[in-house]
């Protein structure tokens, strides 16, 4: 349930890996927060696993009337370790922002899914997973979403060859 406009979001700076205790006890003291995560797929011991990330690590926002707003019961919860400031001033998050964000994923569990370009056109890569395992590449363009066009070197020619997207890492050269 997301508080009636107009309101103010702050932003809190967690303890490390705490945003979602954090979280948990200031909604159990009435706090609204948005806690936005994003739907990563990451390798792990050489598979692909879904891994749910935060989107901003350690931080929140906390929204609720100026008015009402203390700091003692805030700073003091469990998992935070305070309010993000400016000099003295409270750092406000303008509510456009966090209402775009919201919109980007889902409100509710403030889970994203957002498409983030992994590699640039001319980045090096190396083939991880599949039959061109270990050749290194090119990478030319993504295709489908899942997948990516990169240029490899085979049999002294270059070839432009479509690879699942999570068989492909950058490369340090």
């Amino acid at each position: 349930m997301w508080p009636p406009v107009p309101v103010n979001w702050y932003l809190i700076r967690s303890k490390p890996a705490s945003e979602t205790v954090a979280t948990e006890h200031l909604e159990r003291q009435g706090f609204t927060v948005y806690f936005p995560r994003l739907s990563a797929s990451v390798r792990r011991r050489g598979r692909v696993i879904q891994a749910i990330r935060p989107l901003f690590p350690r931080y929140l926002f906390v929204g609720c009337e100026p008015e009402s707003l203390t700091l003692g019961p805030v700073t003091n919860t469990r998992g935070v370790s305070g309010f993000v400031k400016f000099g003295p001033a409270l750092a406000t998050v303008p509510t456009k922002v966090v209402e775009e964000l919201r919109r980007c994923g889902d409100p509710e569990s403030g889970l994203h899914s957002l498409k983030v370009a992994r590699f640039f056109a001319g980045s090096v890569v190396r083939v991880v997973g599949g039959a061109f395992q270990g050749l290194q590449g090119i990478f030319q363009r993504e295709s489908g979403g899942q997948h990516a066009v990169v240029l490899l070197n085979l049999l002294g020619q270059s070839a432009r060859v479509c690879l699942a997207a999570d068989d492909i890492v950058a490369d340090a050269c």
